[in-house]
């Protein structure tokens, strides 16, 4: 037979979808004993085979069986395999599913193979209508639901396993977690649309598209961690009836529960049970396994609330990329119940009992889980549980009724950064936090230092070029500097450009910033300041008062070299983003030079790069209670050639162990903490960087030796 080209490629896509989608189950399955296979944990759970049957099944019964002259492969098989369609007649009670000895698991994989065969055949005489092509695709996606399902049911099984087995060696993942992002992502509500469009596969339940409105509100940028689960347990949040609802309540206590499902309390520390065996508790990685119960209970102790489903999907359209782990890590509750959208219709035929029926008594959860097959979710993907199941990989993502715009909480974030940080196995802290007011303070006694050019060869240059660059800003331009510190740099620009409206300087040290804004303020006093207490990596659009002409961006100091390739080129994204067209960025970068040059200007001969490093761990033990010994830790810098950067570390003298709270963070003799990473540039790679974030380099100056350089940079 020979087909159009066009029907050709769709069937040639539909048969190597079919075999990608179908080949994920046995791999699952592959290193399993028939033993694992064939438990059932609980009523909620199924065995592993009967999700290898049921899978298959639901082919033969709603695409292979809807033929007239249709022969099933094993009639035994319909009331064995079938979940919940009355409409299909009998079938085996969920509860008694691991009663089923028989089909074999040999005689399960056979018929798996045969529908196998028969699917392929029925791809290959090509789909007949919509609605077939329809069941195909819901098909594929009931495959995708059923391989998570699965690595539910085997966990919940292996947990009752007093021998706390390892079902894998890796944990199998639909994607990497992403790092930490800090803060709240602000929403301004409105009128917006929600749910699934026309184009592409979706449930029924994700539709229709329907308009809703939203009052102003804020979504956490990360999930609630482990560590602050902990803090909850260890403010008697399970003992506390007044954040819990009453029917939680309720099964707090029938169910004797005292911390996330799998969690155990040992001599050492938290653990919890895996897919790769009982492993201690990361305090830096999202809670896992509780339930709406438990969800809602901590956000009404931490003073926040759990979004609505509409305000999940209205923030993860508007801004992905500002929140961490929108759909790889954890299922996070929502505060809405699982109901029909406006004009609902569910699927005609056999189908309409896969969604609709299910609507009463469950509430939603969005996003995705790092069991969650890679491009099975999507923004308008609505999971759902009872509020007290908890087995499932859910987590929570916090909301609050108002805009936050109050300053960020840098003290949790610089502790959950510690605990991330030195939970690694290179351990590793961000430079940002070398800055309270003593780290401002020694780094510009470094600037004074003979060995260390950066800051005078910067201020030099800044002096030749920036008469001529303000030229470019225009009237009533706002100057945007972030990571200000003191802000002297600063003045350089200001007095070449003398007609800028307002200054927005940002900085994560609050008291650094206040006071470098008021000696601003009282030399310059026609002009606006208006300081910003922030994370230069997550920024956010300047204040409103500020004035309405160009933004310039202000980044001088060669502090880009301390970000990652990909951190950098994010931070000048968000920057272009922030400021708008038509935007600059004054950008200070240092220069790849002999390396001697660089070590000497990163340990000094007096010794003060070596107390700002380790102010690091006094400000640790100042703000965070810990009990670091920082003279117990060396200076150490390094120029690590291959990636062009210097890089500093604090080396451990001797073994120790250090506390952060209950934590422990156990150093061997010699082990570092990576502090500081600095890398050096040329003109081709700031052109380069500049291109990826989408900017355009205007002009590039050369300061005299030893040579630091200026990036224009335009939108």
């Amino acid at each position: 037979m020979n087909l159009p080209l066009r029907l050709a490629e769709i069937v040639e896509q539909d048969v190597e979808r079919y075999r990608r989608h179908r080949a994920s189950l046995p791999q699952l399955a592959a290193n399993l004993s028939v033993e694992d296979l064939a438990g059932q944990a609980m009523p909620d759970a199924s065995p592993g085979k009967w999700h290898l049957g049921h899978t298959s099944w639901f082919f033969e019964a709603m695409i292979l069986g809807k033929a007239p002259d249709y022969v099933a492969v094993d009639e035994r098989l319909q009331a064995l395999l079938n979940s919940y369609y009355e409409a299909l007649g009998q079938r085996v009670a969920r509860s008694q599913r691991g009663l089923m000895t028989r089909p074999s698991l040999d005689e399960v994989m056979a018929y798996r193979k045969e529908i196998d065969r028969r699917m392929e055949a029925r791809l290959l005489a090509g789909l007949g209508d919509q609605e077939e092509r329809y069941l195909f695709e819901l098909g594929l996606n009931h495959e995708q639901q059923h391989q998570e399902l699965f690595l539910m049911d085997l966990l919940n099984l292996m947990a009752r396993s007093p021998l706390d087995p390892e079902a894998y060696e890796t944990e199998p993942r639909g994607g990497p977690a992403e790092n930490p992002k800090g803060g709240w992502i602000q929403c301004e509500g409105g009128l917006t649309s929600i749910g699934a469009g026309d184009d592409g596969f979706a449930f029924d339940n994700e539709r229709p598209r329907h308009r809703v409105w939203l009052e102003p509100f804020s979504l956490a940028a990360d999930l609630v961690t482990n560590q602050e689960w902990i803090a909850f347990i260890e403010d008697g949040g399970y003992r506390r009836p007044e954040v819990w609802l009453s029917d939680g309540w309720a099964q707090v206590k029938a169910e004797g529960w005292t911390a996330p499902l799998y969690w155990r309390e040992e001599p050492e520390g938290w653990s919890a049970m895996t897919l790769t065996g009982r492993r201690p508790i990361n305090p830096a990685m999202p809670v896992r396994h509780v339930s709406f119960y438990e969800a809602d209970a901590y956000a009404r102790w931490a003073g926040r609330r759990l979004p609505t489903e509409a305000e999940w999907e209205c923030a993860a359209q508007l801004e992905p990329a500002r929140f961490s782990n929108l759909g790889n890590e954890v299922w996070q509750w929502t505060a809405s119940a699982y109901l029909p959208y406006p004009a609902f219709a569910a699927t005609p035929g056999t189908a309409a009992e896969y969604n609709g029926k299910f609507m009463a008594n469950q509430m939603v959860l969005r996003g995705g889980a790092f069991a969650t097959p890679e491009g099975h979710a999507r923004p308008s993907y609505r999971n759902f549980y009872y509020p007290h199941q908890r087995w499932m990989f859910a987590g929570v993502r916090l909301a609050t009724d108002k805009a936050l715009v109050d300053a960020p909480d840098t003290h949790e974030a610089f502790r959950q950064e510690m605990i991330e940080g030195l939970s690694r196995r290179d351990k590793a802290l961000a430079p940002k936090w070398f800055y309270d007011a003593e780290g401002s303070r020694l780094f510009e006694e470094i600037t004074q230092l003979p060995e260390y050019y950066p800051t005078r060869q910067e201020a030099a240059l800044l002096r030749r070029v920036t008469p001529e660059w303000a030229g470019w800003f225009g009237p009533d331009a706002v100057l945007v500097e972030l990571g200000s510190g003191a802000s002297e740099k600063t003045r350089i620009v200001l007095d070449a450009a003398q007609d800028l409206a307002a200054y927005v300087p940002i900085d994560i040290s609050a008291t650094a910033l206040n006071e470098a804004a008021e000696r601003i303020r009282a030399d310059y006093p026609n002009l606006t300041v208006l300081p910003v207490v922030g994370d230069f990596e997550h920024l956010s659009p300047p204040p409103v008062e500020a004035g309405q002409g160009r933004r310039i961006g202000f980044f001088p100091g060669s502090t880009i070299g301390n970000l990652t390739p990909e951190a950098a080129v994010s931070l000048l994204k968000s920057a272009r983003q922030v400021l708008g067209e038509g935007s600059l960025f004054v950008l200070g970068v240092d220069l790849a030079k002999a390396p001697e040059l660089l070590v000497a200007a990163y340990d000094d001969a007096q010794g003060v790069t070596a107390a700002f490093n380790r102010n690091l761990l006094v400000r640790a033990n100042r703000e965070l209670g810990m009990d670091f010994a920082p003279d117990a830790f060396e200076h150490v810098a390094v120029w690590n050639a291959e990636r062009s950067r210097m890089e500093m570390h604090l080396r451990a003298a001797r073994p120790m162990t250090v506390h952060l709270g209950k934590l422990a963070f156990r150093f061997a003799e010699g082990e570092t903490i990576h502090t500081e990473s600095s890398r050096k540039f040329d003109r081709a790679s700031i052109e380069a960087l500049a291109q990826a974030a989408g900017w355009r380099l205007e002009a590039f100056e050369i300061s005299d030796s030893p040579s630091v350089a200026l990036a224009l940079l335009s939108s």
